[in-house]
């Protein structure tokens, strides 16, 4: 059973390390550059409750909210350091929003943000204009009335999905970090146990 821990954790930290940068190919961004003294402070790479919680919650944020791969991993650099933030695990959360996730979340937040708003757009209206070659005025009435709220109401709907990921990220990462904690002390406090144990077998006067 306690086998089994160690390679999951092991497996989670490969996961982390594969999809994050290193500290020197970051640095070496010429979109970080400018903010390189920033970015290299220590505490920002290491994995403390705090940083990781921290660090997953902006990780998902900025990676739900900001669709684009490289806007992510430089939006997690900048904000790490007023958020405290761990940098790896912010920047392998935004991978989570990928090309197979991006359109449901896309799909979702138009869904959120017509039922936040009561929008209620009619694709077909914009074949219509299409076939009936409409005037720059029906194309405008179409956009103000139909297409621009619905964008509007989906970058709403982002948002919250956004924010409420970031939540549900923060408190997971504190349980799972609580948990590989605990886990940690009675690994070490069975080993105690055990090698008492064994020295007490071992030694001839025990006996």
């Amino acid at each position: 059973m306690s086998g089994g821990k160690p390679r999951d954790k092991a497996f989670v930290m490969n996961w982390i390390r594969r999809n994050s940068p290193t500290r020197e190919e970051l640095l070496e961004s010429r979109f970080v550059k400018p903010f390189a003294h920033r970015v290299a402070h220590s505490h920002l790479w290491r994995f403390t409750r705090t940083s990781v919680r921290r660090g997953t919650a902006l990780g998902l944020f900025v990676g739900i909210f900001f669709l684009i791969p490289g806007v992510q991993i430089l939006g997690v650099a900048l904000l790490a350091l007023p958020f405290r933030a761990n940098i790896p695990i912010g920047a392998a959360m935004t991978f989570l929003s990928n090309p197979l996730t991006t359109p449901l979340i896309l799909a979702a937040s138009v869904w959120l943000g017509n039922v936040l708003f009561g929008l209620r757009t009619n694709v077909s209206d914009l074949y219509v204009l299409y076939d009936e070659g409409a005037s720059f005025i029906e194309w405008w009435h179409w956009v103000t009335a139909n297409a621009g709220p619905t964008l509007l109401g989906g970058i709403a709907g982002l948002f919250v999905i956004s924010v409420v990921s970031a939540i549900v990220g923060y408190i997971l990462a504190s349980v799972i970090w609580d948990n590989w904690i605990r886990l940690r002390w009675r690994r070490k406090i069975r080993r105690a146990r055990d090698q008492r144990l064994e020295s007490s077998t071992s030694d001839p006067a025990a006996g």
